[in-house]
């Protein structure tokens, strides 16, 4: 074989795998294994009233009881993600609850992040006590970005998609962009809610 021959074999091979490499898909990482609380932390206040634990893995299914008030989050934390979550309301309304982003600093209710509110009035509100452009603190809150939410009524799945790229924040609930966000934070926890009623969290993922 000519000499140029080989050199055109051998910077097709390299251009091949460099595509190659530059479109792999990179492989998800599982939040949540469906059995148990394996990789996350409770954060909870404390009431001797309750005597049922608040975060419950079955089936599949991470269901939350509302009370009391607290959360979960990641043991790890994580920049540069895009997170996935499918969630429902789990009782016979419309509850809250938040999904948290860029946790840090101490661990108590409420802690320091960025939360997606997940109330009926207020679904894709964006909120908490680190600095987002443009909005005046010193609490944080941007509303959503579309005029009504399009989240699936009682007792039916959504899907939730966050895109956390350098700061920014993109929200979207079953498909459509419902907030973005450049906040000061880069890095931190995730974290969900557990806020006075029934919710049912599952496929929690992050690549």
């Amino acid at each position: 074989m000519k000499t140029g021959t080989l050199l055109k074999s051998a910077a097709l091979a390299i251009t091949v795998c460099t595509l190659a490499a530059c479109t792999e898909k990179k492989p998800r990482t599982e939040l949540f294994n469906g059995k148990d609380l394996t990789g996350w932390k409770v954060v909870l206040r404390e009431d001797e009233t309750v005597k049922e634990p608040t975060f419950v893995a079955d089936n599949g299914v991470l269901h939350i009881s509302g009370q009391p008030f607290g959360y979960i989050r990641t043991e790890q934390a994580f920049s540069n993600y895009t997170l996935h979550l499918e969630w429902r309301w789990a009782g016979e309304k419309g509850v809250d609850s938040g999904i948290f982003h860029f946790l840090q600093g101490e661990d108590k209710v409420w802690p320091m992040g960025v939360q997606l509110q997940m109330t009926p009035q207020d679904m894709g509100v964006l909120m908490g006590g680190i600095p987002m452009e443009g909005i005046e603190g010193p609490f944080y809150r941007k509303a959503r970005i579309v005029e009504s939410s399009p989240e699936k009524p009682v007792g039916e799945w959504n899907c939730m998609d966050f895109v956390c790229r350098e700061g920014k924040i993109k929200a979207f609930l079953n498909g459509v962009l419902v907030n973005e966000a450049n906040c000061d934070a880069k890095e931190g926890f995730i974290g969900i809610q557990s806020e006075g009623g029934a919710m049912d969290f599952r496929n929690i993922w992050v690549k």
